[in-house]
């Protein structure tokens, strides 16, 4: 075979190629070897250190570690560095980065460590080519003495070590300094012992007696680190007492007040409460108010020890007013210097919560007054337009005084109205609910809206063309827009326009809004947007209670929205307020949507049209505890031709019944009563007399005592005041039910 000359030229490539591989392979292997040998080398030179010393590799993790250091920290062969250090470091990840970059640079590095336990000088040489070789040099006074802290570098805090019976066992250069020795137990240092931690003691120097901050940290098992913080450690700029420093990082607001007020220090805690950047030049009652007496009075008390430690509620001022802050003083500082510290906590929220229970108990107890009085009031209006009824019964319009007892009556309704309103703020009116659509009703109600607002004030209704119904009581319903327009009307000071929006909302979810809880449904909202001067945040939530009124003294009563609240709420709706100051405010109303109307029963409080005829015969037991509603019904009822029964109290009329001779077709019973109430002694009457119709009548709404009249069989309710013929149609038509039956 012949070879061409190309054949010759690659294989002498080859050659060359493999006598180069196998040049290098030689060399690789000595220089490993040279490395190994340089590696072992290494670790005979540091077996015999007295300080601990580790090869690793160039990501640090541990190849070789000396007697030292495995005695010092146990074996951790094959472990990364940092597992050691983090035994003397909390976070030595750090150290060994910063050091080992700088190795990359110059080939060693070396850095003072300092810790609680003792000062140290860490250092670090590479060699070989993937290989560090570290010491740890104990530059500390008695490294071997155990646990503790040891000495420190110039400069470092004060500080030593102490047994558990006392004694001084070490202590570093600066505390030597500043005791001007180094005494042998705690009792040569400290005049005021027992020792606490974070607290202001007196300590014996060789200057005298001055005041420190003293951490006590424990070790070991007896023994502790004690830092002495001096005034003197302090740097003069910042002008703030004795080791203050100590706690600026402490996670509790402090103080440092003098005796009349003057605020000398705070830590970062207490100026971020206090919404401050610095408190220099600056007196508590700068920033703290609401004690009811000067501030100056009560640091005085607590500096003399007749404040007791008691703590204070205040609040801060400014714009941090609506902070609530609890403030407890104690006495520090030297007999001939001394001053406060004060402890703050935030307890805004709390102070919250007790605003809005101590609201809710008012809210409660004035509508248990409106309620109870419009409940005694009615009873006045039934004696009064009851009796004016009865006079009119005797008086045609051609009578002189005719005129005059329509006045009383008309006089006597708008009373009644008034009543309804107090009732609605106690939410305990007489609603009679319909099934309405707020487009008719809204245009039924227009043309008395214009009127109110004004010519200069457009009022625009926009209306959802899908518009669900809903049901509410409707002269009730307009009294509450009527409220919100006028409102609008007057933000606005008599220019603009109004815009009154309804539309459908439907939620999914539940939605929480102003603490209220609005389940998923079907609603109906209704909105009433105006452009005037808006109502301040700090204001908007407490428009709806009574008697609070944004505006000027004589032009409003602050009943017209919190009688609106009061008919939502209890028609089972929400009302909500939203305004900006300068852009207007706006109020939405929601109701639950009633788009299936049902057969109604026949209404408890409209009774069926007066009836005409001649004289009605029949039983009536009345039961009324209040003499002139009484007297008025029962000569009502005997006018029209029924026998009537009297009573005064439940108890007077379970006495009659005990007559099986006695025969009552239907009785007419107040609800609340001295003794025992209407729906009780009904209840046992109908034992023996399970056929008669019962008739309930009460100041109250009918939902005081809803309960009650599920249980009770054929009987109705009629609200107070009510009128002649009310009366005699509702008991006629419970006699008539009685007779078809």
């Amino acid at each position: 075979m012949q070879v061409t000359a190309v054949q010759f030229g690659l294989m002498i490539c080859g050659g060359i190629m493999l006598l180069l591989g196998i040049g290098l392979f030689v060399e690789a292997y000595r220089t490993g070897s040279r490395e190994m040998q340089v590696g072992l080398l290494t670790q005979d030179l540091i077996a015999h250190e007295a300080d601990s010393a580790f090869l690793t590799s160039a990501e640090g993790v541990i190849r070789y570690a000396n007697p030292a250091a495995t005695k010092r920290f146990g074996d951790f062969q094959g472990s990364p560095l940092r597992d050691v250090f983090a035994r003397m470091l909390a976070k030595p990840e750090p150290v060994l980065q910063r050091m080992m970059a700088r190795v990359a640079l110059g080939g060693a590095a070396k850095e003072d460590i300092v810790t609680r336990r003792g000062h140290f000088r860490l250092s670090v040489t590479a060699f070989a080519s993937d290989s560090m070789m570290w010491r740890l040099d104990d530059l500390s006074e008695g490294a071997n003495a155990g646990p503790g802290l040891t000495e420190s570098p110039a400069g470092g805090p004060p500080v030593m070590t102490v047994g558990a019976n006392g004694a001084v066992q070490r202590m570093n250069e600066p505390l030597r300094t500043l005791l001007g020795g180094r005494p042998r137990t705690l009792e040569e240092v400290f005049t005021d012992l027992p020792l606490r931690s974070g607290q202001i003691h007196i300590v014996q120097t060789a200057g005298g007696q001055v005041s420190a901050v003293v951490a006590q940290i424990d070790v070991s098992e007896g023994a502790s680190d004690i830092y002495v913080l001096p005034a003197e450690t302090v740097p003069a700029p910042r002008q703030i007492g004795a080791g203050w420093d100590a706690i600026e990082d402490l996670p509790v607001p402090l103080l440092k007040i003098a005796t009349e007020g003057a605020v000398l220090a705070s830590n970062r805690e207490a100026r971020q409460l206090l919404s401050v950047t610095d408190t220099d030049g600056m007196r508590l009652s700068d920033l703290l108010d609401g004690l009811g007496r000067p501030l100056s009075d009560w640091l005085r008390e607590a500096s003399e020890g007749r404040g007791g430690n008691v703590s204070q509620f205040l609040r801060g001022r400014g714009e941090n007013q609506d902070t609530f802050v609890q403030v407890t003083l104690n006495i520090a500082g030297m007999p001939t210097d001394v001053h406060l510290i004060a402890v703050l906590n935030d307890v805004t929220e709390l102070k919250t919560l007790e605003a809005q229970f101590v609201q809710s108990q008012k809210m409660q107890a004035i509508g248990q007054l409106a309620g109870g009085v419009a409940h005694d009031f009615n009873n006045l209006l039934t004696a009064i337009s009851g009796h004016c009824d009865l006079l009119l019964l005797r008086h045609d319009e051609g009578d002189q005084n005719y005129g005059d007892l329509i006045q009383i009556h008309q006089n006597a309704n708008r009373a009644a109205s008034l009543v309804g309103q107090l009732l609605a703020f106690s939410r305990k009116q007489n609603l009679q609910p319909e099934i309405i659509d707020l487009r008719d009703t809204l245009s039924d109600l227009t043309h008395l809206l214009n009127r109110l607002v004004g010519e200069k004030v457009t009022l625009s209704l926009q209306h959802d063309p899908a518009l669900a119904q809903i049901k509410a009581d409707k002269r009730q319903l307009e009294q509450v827009l009527m409220n919100l327009v006028v409102n609008a009307r007057d933000a606005m000071q008599g220019s603009g326009e109004i815009e009154v929006v309804t539309e459908n909302l439907t939620l999914k979810e539940q939605m929480v809004r102003d603490r209220a809880i609005i389940p998923p449904g079907e609603y109906v909202v209704v909105k009433v947007i105006d452009k005037g001067h808006g109502i301040p945040p700090e204001k908007l939530p407490k428009i709806f209670e009574p008697f609070y009124t944004t505006k000027r003294t004589g032009e409003g009563t602050g009943l017209g929205l919190s009688t609106a609240y009061g008919i939502v709420k209890q028609t089972g709706g929400y009302i909500f307020a939203e305004s900006e100051v300068g852009k207007g405010t706006q109020f939405s109303l929601l109701f639950p949507s009633y788009d299936l109307p049902v057969a109604e029963p026949l209404s408890i409080s409209s009774p069926p049209p007066e009836l005409t005829g001649g004289k009605l015969d029949g039983v009536v037991l009345l039961v009324e505890d209040e003499a002139p509603v009484r007297a008025f019904a029962s000569r009502a009822l005997r006018l029209r031709g029924y026998t009537v029964l009297e009573a005064d109290c439940a108890e007077a009329a379970l006495e009659m019944l005990k007559d099986d001779e006695l025969k009552v077709d239907v009785f007419v019973t107040d609800v609340i009563m001295p003794g025992m109430d209407g729906p009780t002694w009904v209840r046992k009457a109908l034992t023996d007399r399970p056929e008669t119709k019962v008739v309930f009548v009460s100041g109250y709404a009918e939902d005081a005592f809803a309960d009650d009249k599920s249980r009770i069989p054929n009987s109705v309710f009629l609200p107070k005041p009510f009128s002649l013929n009310t009366l005699t149609q509702t008991v006629q038509a419970q006699m008539q039910d009685s007779v078809n039956a």
